[in-house]
């Protein structure tokens, strides 16, 4: 029977108290009183026919074809009886069938109040479209405005049975916590005169446009500039038309950095016809680069354009102060519009309805993702030549000529869904696990085949919404990108099959909300692996041992970003905000 099912089915037994008076006449109970009373007086003269006869002139309730028998009145007689009653040896069979019609009545009514408490919260589950609320977690729906997402951390397991399975566990992380107040040293914004004013241009897919966007908020305080309030990409792949307030909250946006930077809708009247001084700020420049020179063409020009936002503030090398406001930028200020919100949180709890945990799978094997890696060796030859055409037409993406096999040896493809099946299944997820695919339409006639016959309970938004409800959200590619992100992050564990913007964005807010489990597959090691397994030379028994071991360490748990030799090569600072935005519980004096 379906969870559905049984909430419906169960039935509620009246307490004692209440039972005396519910559908019965009074003569009845009266006669029954006097009926006890010569029962206990008459010095054993009942007998077996006469309990019967008592057990059946008692009102029985019928509930949905279950026989309730008014247990208050039976307990009273019988108990009454057995108090009273000083039976004769030619009454001694008449005394047991008494006490064994006693013992049962009791039996039963103490097991449907059992069954009546372990199902009392069952029974007043609702459904709604399908929507269950299972888990009774009250703060998942309250303040929309302030939270799009649950912030537990270190507590991302409470709703399951313990022991939790290996699979399941977030890394240890008790000495950490997300530590991204204001300092008692940082002055407020509202009391300095601006500079300037800030127009921005967000290029890139919605998780590219929020990290770009969070550090043109921190760029702006660097240089004491009002932000206005950012335009959003509509001529990249996705071409999805959504401005700034279709996609996040303006308001929740503008009153969270109300005391770091002044955000505006627009330009004041005064400089509303001034021609802005058009700027592409050189990527991971470090805080000196805008004050130095950036700053100084803002106080000439008034207003400054900004026609890129992604990775231009570095990831190290930046006051504590700037990390903590990208972060209150990333995670507090950019919150989801409200029909956004709204559907994102009914996906979720859709999915967890059963209180089973469940897995999103970032799976990138879309359109253009393959056509930029230039990884088509799971493709037909007609599928081939329609990413290579599209690499080609795409002036921006430099890398023409690819070579997919070796690419993909040197950990530089996305997982295909088979070899997404064979991780899941190497490191111990049983065909039974829900999969939420959070990634767009996947690549291939037949890509999902592999994958969708392991993990048959495969899930994504076009399969826990209605159309109904997804009608608003048609070519609008980012606000789906949004109800994605949202499930992503609300997952059990994360699993991400090539690290790109989606994925870092997700790693670090899952890191920032208590170091939530997220898997970060060696594809380099994996693609080595599998041939081996695919060739006969490696046993299903071997594979999945190494994989475990070299994905053993690999769970984003705590571990300090370090500089690289490039800004381009280390690792993000929205990936991982640890140092910046989580802190570590001073160790106690010995």
């Amino acid at each position: 029977m379906s969870p559905i099912a049984e909430a419906s089915s169960v039935h509620t037994l009246l307490p004692l108290s209440s039972s005396r008076s519910r559908r019965r006449p009074k003569d009845s109970i009266e006669s029954t009183e006097e009926d006890d009373d010569e029962d206990g007086g008459g010095g054993g003269t009942s007998d077996a026919g006469s309990s019967r006869n008592h057990l059946h002139s008692h009102p029985i309730h019928h509930r949905s074809g279950l026989l309730v028998v008014d247990g208050g009145v039976v307990l009273r007689r019988k108990m009454r009886s057995l108090l009273n009653l000083r039976p004769k040896k030619k009454n001694i069979r008449s005394w047991i069938s008494g006490a064994l019609t006693f013992l049962i009545v009791t039996t039963i009514i103490l097991k449907m109040m059992l069954m009546h408490s372990l199902n009392s919260k069952t029974a007043e589950l609702k459904r709604n479209d399908f929507l269950i609320y299972p888990l009774n977690r009250n703060d998942f729906l309250i303040h929309p405005k302030k939270r799009n997402h649950l912030i537990h951390p270190m507590k991302r397991n409470d709703f399951l049975i313990h022991p939790v399975p290996e699979i399941w566990k977030n890394p240890r992380t008790d000495d950490y916590y997300p530590c991204i107040d204001r300092s008692s040293k940082e002055i407020a914004n509202e009391n300095a005169a601006t500079n300037g004013y800030i127009l921005v241009h967000s290029n890139g897919g919605l998780n590219q446009m929020k990290t770009g966007i969070s550090d043109m908020v921190a760029i702006a305080k660097i240089m004491n500039a009002t932000l206005v309030i950012p335009s959003l990409d509509h001529s990249s792949f996705w071409t999805d038309p959504s401005d700034f307030k279709d996609i996040f909250d303006w308001l929740v946006f503008k009153t969270v950095l109300l005391k770091d930077v002044d955000v505006v809708e627009s330009l004041p009247p005064d400089l509303a016809a001034v021609k802005p001084l058009v700027k592409s700020p050189v990527s991971w420049s470090k805080p000196s680069y805008y004050k130095k020179q950036i700053l100084p063409l803002l106080k000439t020009n008034k207003v400054i354009e900004f026609t890129h936002t992604n990775s231009r503030l570095a990831n190290n090398q930046v006051p504590n102060s700037i990390q903590r406001l990208r972060c209150r930028a990333m995670y507090e200020a950019l919150q989801f519009a409200d029909d956004i919100t709204e559907l994102g949180n009914k996906l979720v709890n859709r999915i967890k309805f059963d209180r089973d945990p469940y897995v999103a799978l970032h799976l990138r094997y879309e359109k253009d993702m393959l056509a930029f890696t230039g990884c088509n060796h799971n493709l037909t030859s007609k599928e081939s030549a329609e990413l290579k055409k599209m690499r080609y037409e795409v002036k921006h993406w430099k890398e023409k000529h690819i070579k997919s096999k070796q690419r993909r040896l040197k950990g530089g493809c996305p997982m295909t869904p088979r070899e997404a099946a064979l991780f899941l299944e190497a490191m111990g997820y049983p065909s039974e696990t829900k999969i939420y695919i959070a990634a767009g339409k996947i690549y291939g006639e037949n890509s999902l085949n592999a994958l969708i016959e392991k993990y048959p309970k495969l899930f994504d938004h076009s399969t826990l919404a209605t159309e109904e409800e997804l009608k608003p959200f048609i070519g609008r590619h980012n606000k789906l990108a949004a109800l994605d992100y949202m499930v992503a992050v609300e997952s059990d564990v994360f699993v991400y099959t090539y690290d790109g913007n989606m994925a870092k964005a997700v790693r670090g807010h899952r890191m920032f909300e208590g170091f939530r489990k997220t898997i970060d597959p060696d594809r380099r090691s994996f693609a080595k692996l599998v041939d081996a397994l695919d060739e006969g030379k490696l046993s299903w028994e071997g594979f999945s041992t190494q994989i475990k071991n070299i994905h053993a360490n690999r769970t984003a748990a705590p571990k300090y970003r370090v500089a690289g030799v490039t800004p381009k090569r280390e690792q993000s600072f929205y990936a991982n905000p640890l140092p910046g935005c989580i802190c570590k519980v001073p160790s106690k004096a010995q």
